[in-house]
Order: C-alpha cells, then structure tokens, then sequence
C-alpha cells in the first residue's frame, strides 16, 4: 500500500512539474508573440485581425484569409502581404480560439464562417476573395455555402475538404478533444512534448520543400501550444471527418469562380482526395497541380496564389504556365527525404459505408 501511495505521489508532483513547466512556456510564448492587429467583439468573442484598408488604385478586390490548423494569421500574412500591397484590401485573422481570438460560441466550422462574415461586416467588407489553407478550407466550403453573396471567388491552398478513407486524425487531437483527459493533457503534457517536436513537424510540413528561416518563432506556430488553444485546435480537427462527410456533396451548389493549389508531395492532408474533389465537385473549379510541392504553396509558390487570387477575380492568368516557372523552382528540393514519410491513401477497404 506504501509503494502504491509513493507511486501516486509521484505522479501528481510530475504533473504538477509538467503544468509548471506548461505556465512557463505559455508565459515566454506570450512574451514572444504579442497581438499585432486590432479586437473586434463579435457575438461575445474577441477576434483579433489585421485589416489592411483598400489602396487608391487597388486592381484587385478585397481577400479574406482564413489560416488552418495549429496556425494563426501570420502563417498566410507573412508570405502574401508584402506581394498583394497596394493592389487590394486585406482582412487576416486568427480564428476563434487560436492566436490571440477567443474561442466564444464557435465550436462548429459553420459557426466559424458566420464570424468571419460578421467581421467582414464590421470592417465594411461588402464581399471578398476567400484564401483558405488546408483546415481553413473546410470553414471555406460553409462560408461559401451560408454566404454566397460575400464570396467573390475561391482559392483553396492544399485544403481539407472531403472525407478520406477511415477518417483518422493524430491521435492527440482525439485525445485532447476528450473531456477531463483532454484537460489534463493540454495543462501539463501538450506544451513539454510539443517544444520537443516542433522543429521535425514542421519540416515534414513543408517537404520536400524547405523550411523558410525562422519560420516557427517568425509565424508564432508556438501559440498553439497555450493549453486553450491547443484544446480548441484539437476540437476542429476532431470534428473535420464529420463536418466534410455531412457538407460535401453539397459543394456543387458553390458558384463563386474557384482555384486549387496543391502539390504532389503533401505529407498533411491527401491531396489526391480533398484537392482533386475540390476541382470535381465545385463547377467550374480549376485544379493546379504542382510536382515536388508539399503542403505550404503559401509560402513556397506565393506568386502562384497571388495569380490565382486574381483569376478568379476575373484577370486573365494563365496558372498552367505560372505551375511550370514554379515546378522548375522547387524540382530539386528533397528537406526531409528518408525522415519525413510519403502520405499514402488508406486502403478503400477502411472508409465507411
């Protein structure tokens, strides 16, 4: 009995050194990557944005990004910002929960896309191209579908869109999403664990191609990592399979002029799957397919979302050609060959009936 008391002794001081640990780090996070933008209240949750006014002379319409999973809105505004000043009005934003956004009543995609829309309200945005990157393209789909009327175009950038054999996710995010387990977790284990990790995920992120210098402290990946943000990170993910089964087959309803960029080597999300039903399921969507690219064409081939922001504002850009220059840019990039393994489909015999 004395050998099991001093064992549960034990473990309660270890976690109570792990939540230490967490507060510390969250501390130093925060210190590191303050809020950059302004707070809007919306629907009781504050929501952190940076809104770029339209420039005199813009050519472009307004775009809206909305950033993916365990992200925040430096991850597109980094890349993009610099390339579309002075050509059009743009609205970043963390999403509910993450970077510096409260989570409030957001827990469902389609609440997600309200917000974003009620917030394009404030700002007097009339009606925008929509950015979306992996995760954020499944709050794309409802945003398109509930607010047809303030999408102007579409440009998916490798997203998560359809349902995919199984429907499995990491198994902390299912974890995490688990009441009281997923607490605890998040409080004393998620923050240790994720420091350890975090320089090898986002390589295998972005392979083949390479990871942008200081790229992780830069973007402020680690704010994920904050005990409520990871457990709101791991509440999306965790409903992803359900939402994208459910919404799919209504994506043929979606009218707005829509572009999908995505890579052959993504080693996040089966792009054989998600982008490839992008293009078939949304009339008219083009695909642009790029060899040696992996799950980052944000930040690697920024040019090339910069051109599809304005095909489908109505330019007439030629994307094809625009994928070979940036095919020829990235054909020999090999960062994490032998480390970082290939995505495979599952086998078909596993997805749902």
């Amino acid at each position: 009995m004395n050998l099991i008391c001093a064992a549960l002794l034990f473990l309660v001081a270890l976690l109570f050194a792990f939540a230490g640990v967490t507060r510390a780090g969250v501390w130093l996070v925060e210190r590191r990557s303050p809020p950059i933008g302004a707070f809007a209240e919306i629907d009781g949750a504050r929501i952190h944005y940076v809104h770029i006014p339209a420039p005199a002379g813009a050519d472009l319409p307004p775009v809206v990004f909305i950033h993916g999973a365990s992200a925040n809105l430096k991850d597109q505004m980094l890349p993009l910002k610099p390339l579309l000043e002075g050509r059009a009005e743009m609205l970043f934003l963390d999403r509910p929960g993450l970077g510096w956004s409260e989570r409030g009543d957001n827990e469902t995609l389609a609440k997600q896309a309200d917000t974003i829309a009620a917030l394009m309200d404030r700002l007097g945005i009339r009606d925008a191209v929509i950015v979306a990157h992996s995760f954020g393209g499944a709050i794309t789909t409802a945003f398109a579908r509930q607010h047809p009327e303030k999408t102007l175009g579409l440009v998916f950038l490798s997203p998560a869109t359809h349902p995919w054999p199984g429907g499995a996710t990491a198994w902390y995010y299912k974890l995490t999403a688990t009441p009281a387990i997923g607490w605890l977790f998040s409080e004393t284990l998620a923050y240790p664990a994720g420091m350890l990790q975090i320089g090898g995920a986002t390589s295998c992120v972005f392979s083949p191609n390479a990871v942008p210098d200081s790229y992780v402290d830069n973007a402020s990946i680690p704010l994920v990592l904050r005990p409520s943000a990871f457990r709101a990170n791991a509440r999306d993910v965790a409903q992803l399979y359900d939402y994208v089964r459910a919404a799919s087959p209504g994506y043929r309803a979606i009218k707005a002029p829509t572009v999908v960029i995505s890579g052959d080597r993504d080693k996040v999300v089966y792009a054989t799957i998600h982008s490839i039903g992008v293009e078939r399921d949304i009339p008219g969507a083009e695909l642009v397919w790029i060899h040696n690219l992996g799950h980052k064409p944000d930040w690697i081939a920024p040019d090339l979302v910069v051109g599809a922001i304005a095909k489908v504002a109505g330019a007439p850009i030629d994307l094809q050609a625009m994928t070979k220059t940036v095919g020829g840019r990235i054909a020999g990039d090999a960062q994490g060959a032998g480390r970082c393994p290939e995505l495979r489909v599952p086998d078909a015999e596993l997805a749902p009936g």
